[in-house]
């Protein structure tokens, strides 16, 4: 299912502002976002001819520090979209309690189709586009959907051909040669791992709960990976192509090494599972790491998960999350689980702004000792209000943007005043 990310973001807001008793003014910040950059973007292609597609950058809250958000190349990009993932990643940020604010970015562009020629092309193009509206002041692009440190290598260089100086804290999650941090490319499984352990500790689940992935692309394989090393039991994984289930657990390295040879986890032995079959397995921890919207209303049904860690994006519909809700079943919002990337993002940006280098331990130790703050935060309130965990990440995470712009506004007003 495809989900209206720009609706869902208002949603958020809103289910927020109801709890805090907003006024009119903060509502309405909250709905819009800060600057809104549409462009067209030109690159050549390798026959010579010149192409355009549609380009954006949204910074919907800098109140608590630069606009920070990923960028997308995709055929489905569109202004609305990005501006609904800015307004979630202020929200996650602020969760986070991160020097940041909210921002995401994207072309309309079927990159799949493009040489690396062509994609360089396109990428330096788009940064001249934005230059005027990114910076390591303003707004710090990172990769997403279809982009990777290439893409973020690209834009830091031409970013300092127009500003005519090298600036790599201008984005993240570039090469570590050109000033990426140690530990991002394992970050958001990281971060994951250590709210699934804290929370299956909280709710007194078994050393050796049964973890169910629906995703194993980068971060569901990694964090397969590392549950597994801590002594859970990964019984099922999927991909795109169907699912494999173990009841006694399935040996993670001898599954990625069936995927990197034979494309699919399906290849290796095991029960061969549906996406639907996959989600209803018997387990204690389920982690949706793929696609948004994969947890619809008859899914959230047959669960039989007592926690649901959201490592991808709004893999939960709301119809979801309330059936959810109503069974007991605890989940942990996808701004918390999948926060790793952007909080390790935050480090980059701040060895580059320092001029220093982090060792992997470091990052390591920094990054679970914010996931592990943060989730302690997220449980205060959802007790002391007594919320569901998603609506207490949307309490909080508003409440801290609400907090940053009464500050500037009384800045401002002192300032006037004088």
């Amino acid at each position: 299912m495809t989900i209206d990310l720009h609706k869902l973001a208002l949603e958020t807001i809103d289910a927020a502002a109801d709890h805090l008793h907003l006024d009119g003014w903060h509502r309405a910040l909250l709905h819009r976002p800060e600057r809104l950059t549409a462009v067209q973007v030109p690159y050549t292609a390798d026959d010579g001819s010149v192409h355009v597609v549609p380009g954006y950058r949204v910074a919907h809250s800098t109140a608590r520090g630069p606009a920070k958000g990923g960028t997308r190349f995709h055929p489905d990009v569109t202004q609305e979209e990005v501006t609904g993932l800015a307004t979630l990643m202020s929200v996650k940020t602020a969760l986070m309690n991160l020097p940041l604010g909210g921002g995401k970015g994207g072309i309309t562009v079927d990159p799949k189709g493009l040489s690396e020629t062509e994609l360089e092309s396109l990428t330096r193009s788009y940064t001249r586009s934005i230059a005027a509206n990114i910076g390591p002041d303003l707004d710090v692009p990172a990769p997403d959907v279809n982009t990777d440190a290439r893409h973020m290598d690209w834009i830091a260089d031409e970013y300092g051909r127009v500003t005519g100086r090298p600036c790599p804290g201008v984005v993240t999650g570039k090469s570590l040669t050109a000033g990426g941090s140690l530990g991002r490319d394992t970050a958001t499984a990281a971060g994951c791992r250590t709210v699934v352990r804290a929370s299956a500790e909280r709710l007194g689940l078994p050393t050796d709960a049964r973890v169910v992935i629906q995703g194993f692309g980068n971060a569901g394989a990694h964090l397969a990976t590392m549950l597994a090393a801590d002594g859970m039991r990964v019984v099922a994984v999927s991909d795109s192509r169907g699912g494999i289930h173990d009841p006694n657990g399935l040996d993670i390295p001898a599954v990625i090494e069936t995927k990197a040879t034979h494309g699919s986890v399906t290849h290796h032995a095991g029960e061969i599972v549906t996406t639907e079959e996959l989600l209803a397995l018997p387990c204690d921890v389920l982690i949706p790491a793929a696609l948004e919207g994969a947890i619809e209303a008859p899914e959230a049904e047959q669960v039989q998960a007592r926690l649901i860690a959201e490592a991808a994006n709004g893999p939960c519909t709301s119809q979801a999350d309330r059936i959810l809700a109503d069974r007991g079943i605890t989940v942990i919002p996808d701004v918390l689980a999948s926060a790793g990337g952007v909080t390790v993002s935050c480090f980059e940006w701040q060895q580059n702004e320092r001029g220093e280098r982090w060792t992997a331990h470091q990052v390591a130790e920094r990054l679970d000792a914010r996931m592990d703050r943060a989730l302690e935060d997220l449980w205060r309130v959802a007790s002391e209000r007594d919320l569901t965990l998603r609506t207490a990440a949307c309490v909080l995470g508003v409440g801290r943007i609400v907090e940053a712009l009464d500050r500037r506004e009384l800045a401002a007003t002192d300032e006037l005043a004088s």
